[in-house]
């Protein structure tokens, strides 16, 4: 049986503009960087890896990474004051997050969210 998701592989044209991106978010880079063709950040005990593919490599909509971070208002307004324009403000949900959409330089969709505290959370 599956136990958990290890890491996600995301694709990118420019690496140094997409290591740059997720340091942004507060990622700890793991491996490569920059100038490298494979880089993984951590996530907990999971991984976000980019991988380097020429221009001409297309893609189309694959759907949405979720990353969750307990301070979403802060962190859409740090990505704001560093000139990211990110695609919604932060909401809360009808299923029980905060959270707010963006898009990373390779058009990669994201949400950032937490979940909102119950009643029986306080």
């Amino acid at each position: 049986m599956v136990e958990r998701i290890s890491a996600v592989t995301l694709a990118t044209h420019d690496m140094a503009r997409a290591v740059r991106f997720y340091r942004l978010l507060g990622l700890g880079l793991a491996y490569g960087g920059e100038n490298a063709d494979f880089t993984s950040f951590r996530l907990g005990a999971n991984f976000l890896n980019l991988i380097a593919q020429p221009d001409s490599r297309q893609w189309s909509w694959w759907g949405r990474l979720i990353l969750y971070d307990r301070d979403v208002d802060g962190l859409h307004a740090r990505l704001a004051a560093a000139g990211c324009r990110p695609d919604t403000e932060p909401r809360d949900a009808p299923w029980g997050e905060r959270f707010f959409h963006l898009t990373d330089p390779d058009g990669h969709e994201l949400s950032i969210a937490w979940p909102l505290e119950t009643p029986a959370d306080r």
